[in-house]
C-alpha cells in the first residue's frame, strides 16, 4: 500500500494503522454492525481558532472553547455522531447516548496526552424546553466531531474520528485523513486579522430600560414578602450591523479583550451560533477531581489603581453582595452533597476581569466512579448565580417578566471525555449571532438591598464589553 507521506509523525506508522483499520473492518463485516475509530496524533503547533476558520462549513455543527489562563483550546469541527433533545431528560438521555457511543469506541494512536481522547461536546437551553419554537437550537445537542485539533501548553493535539463499517473504502479514508492533517499543519503559520473598520452598529442601547427597572422593584417586593431571597433578572441588547459578523474575528477578539474568561462558540449547522466571553465555570473534572465556582456578587473596575482598591474593598465587605454569595455558596454545597460528594470549599477571593469584579469560591469534591459528569451538571444547573433562590419560585418570576428566550443564555456548555474527565462552564457575557444581526445576552442579580438603577447600569456595563468585541 502506498499513501503520499505527510509530515505528521503519526503516518511514520500508517501500515500498522492500516492493519489496524482492517482488522476493525473485518470485525464490522463478522458481526454486521460498524464502529467508531479514534484516531490521535501529535502535531505540530497550529491556533484551534485558524482551524475553525479554515475547516469549518456553514452546515456543519461545530463548537470552539479556549481559556488562556490554562493555556488550552479546542476546536471541534463537524460530527460522526449527534443527538438533539427536546425532552425535560435530557441529560439522562445525554449520558446514556455517550455510554452508549463509548461502547462503540475504538482508540488508536497517542492516548496519553492532554485531548487525544474523544470528547462530547454538549450545549443545554437554560430552560428544559424553549417557549419560542423558532429558537435555533434546541434544548440539548450532543456531538462527537470528525476532527477535533486542541492545544494544551504549547502541544497540539489532532483527534480524528471515522466509522468504520464493511463497505468503507480503507485505502481511500487514509488518503483523505492525510490530505485533512496536511491541509491543518499548512495553516501553523496564519494569523487572523481583524478589520474594526467595518464595525458599525444601528442600535447600542437597551430597548426598554425603564421595564427592567420596574421588573427589579416587582422582585424586590417578593423578596420583601419573603417568597424569595434572589432572583437573576437578564435583559437583552439587538443589534444590526452593516456587514454580516465575523465569527472567528469576534472570538479572537474575545480572548484578547477577556483572558481570564472562557471564550466559547457553538454552532447548530443551521448558520447561527452562540458566543461569549464566561467568568464562570460550572465543573471541571480531572482524574476525578471536582472544581466549581461560586461566582457572584460585583462591582466594577476602578479607573485607577486607588479607585479600583476602593471598588474591591466595598465589594468584599458588602452585606448585600456577601448575601448574594453565600447563597450560591450554600446551594453548590447541598447539591452536591445530595449526590454523595463531599464538598470542600477554599477561601473567598476576588475574581478580577478587565471591566469587572467578582466574589469568587472555588469549591472541590473527589468524584465517586458511579456519577457521570452529567449527573453533576444537571444538579447544579441552574445555580443561584443564574437563576436564584429558591430556584424553582426564581424561575418562575424569570419567566413572569423575561420576555426574550433565555435559550442557551446562562445555561452549561462544555464537554465530556472517555474517561469521565469534562469541562462545563455557564453561558453569560454571550450573544447569538445571525448573519448580520446579533442578541446579547446579560444579567444582574437581585436581592434585599438591590437598586433598579444600578442594576440596570451593571447589565448595561456587561453588554457594552460584550459589543465592543464583535467584529
Amino acid at each position: 500500500m502506498t499513501v503520499s507521506p505527510c509530515r505528521a509523525n503519526f503516518f511514520v506508522y500508517n501500515k500498522e494503522l492500516y492493519e489496524f483499520l482492517l482488522a476493525v473492518q473485518e470485525n464490522c463485516r463478522q458481526n454486521h454492525c460498524r464502529q467508531i475509530v479514534s484516531i490521535s496524533v501529535e502535531i505540530d503547533y497550529v491556533d484551534p481558532l485558524i482551524v475553525l476558520e479554515q475547516l469549518n462549513q456553514a452546515n456543519e455543527i461545530n463548537f470552539y472553547f479556549e481559556n488562556r489562563g490554562k493555556k488550552e483550546a479546542i476546536a471541534a469541527i463537524d460530527a460522526v455522531a449527534k443527538l438533539e433533545i427536546a425532552d425535560k431528560e435530557r441529560f439522562i438521555i445525554a449520558e446514556n447516548f455517550i455510554k452508549d457511543c463509548l461502547k462503540n469506541i475504538i482508540n488508536f494512536g497517542s492516548t496519553n496526552l492532554p485531548f487525544s481522547r474523544a470528547h462530547f461536546f454538549c450545549c443545554f437551553s437554560f430552560f428544559e424546553k424553549n417557549a419560542q419554537l423558532d429558537y435555533p437550537f434546541p434544548a440539548a445537542t450532543i456531538f462527537l466531531p470528525r476532527w477535533q485539533v486542541a492545544v494544551k501548553n504549547e502541544r497540539c493535539i489532532l483527534v480524528a474520528n471515522t466509522i468504520i463499517n464493511k463497505s468503507v473504502n480503507i485505502h481511500k479514508l487514509l488518503h483523505n485523513l492525510c490530505e485533512q492533517v496536511e491541509k491543518i499543519q499548512s495553516l501553523e503559520a496564519n494569523t487572523i486579522n481583524i478589520d474594526y473598520s467595518r464595525r458599525k452598529y444601528s442600535k447600542k442601547t437597551l430597548p426598554n430600560p425603564e421595564k427592567f427597572k420596574l421588573s427589579v422593584l416587582s422582585a424586590l417586593s417578593k423578596i420583601r414578602a419573603n417568597h424569595l431571597s434572589k432572583v437573576v433578572l437578564a435583559d437583552v441588547l439587538d443589534v444590526k450591523s452593516s456587514h454580516e459578523f465575523n465569527l472567528v474575528q469576534s472570538l479572537n477578539n474575545l480572548r484578547q479583550l477577556h483572558p481570564n474568561c472562557y471564550v466559547f462558540s457553538t454552532s447548530n449547522g443551521k448558520g447561527q451560533n452562540f458566543i461569549g466571553a464566561s467568568p464562570e465555570r460550572l465543573i471541571s473534572i480531572h482524574k476525578k477531581q471536582l472544581i466549581t465556582d461560586a461566582l457572584a456578587g460585583s462591582a466594577p473596575r476602578g479607573k485607577t489603581p486607588t479607585e479600583d482598591a476602593a471598588n474591591a474593598d466595598r465589594l468584599l465587605n458588602s452585606e448585600k453582595e456577601r448575601h448574594e454569595h453565600s447563597l450560591v455558596i450554600d446551594f453548590i454545597t447541598q447539591r452536591l452533597s445530595e449526590l454523595g460528594l463531599l464538598p470542600q470549599m477554599l477561601s473567598p477571593r476576588l475574581r478580577q476581569l478587565s471591566n469587572i469584579q467578582h466574589l469568587w469560591t472555588p469549591i472541590s469534591a473527589i468524584v465517586p466512579a458511579n456519577v457521570h459528569p452529567l449527573k453533576i451538571v444537571a444538579q447544579l444547573h441552574p445555580t443561584p448565580a443564574v437563576a436564584g433562590a429558591a430556584r424553582d419560585i426564581a424561575c418562575a418570576e424569570i419567566l413572569r417578566h423575561e420576555s426574550f428566550e433565555r435559550g442557551l443564555y446562562a445555561a452549561p456548555l462544555g464537554w465530556v471525555d472517555s474517561d469521565g474527565n469534562c469541562e462545563f462552564i455557564v453561558g453569560i457575557r454571550s450573544a447569538l449571532i445571525d448573519g448580520d444581526r446579533a442578541r446579547l445576552y446579560a444579567g444582574a442579580g437581585i436581592v434585599a438591598g438591590s437598586d433598579p438603577d444600578k442594576e440596570l447600569a451593571e447589565i448595561q456595563l456587561k453588554l457594552q464589553a460584550l459589543l465592543k468585541a464583535l467584529v
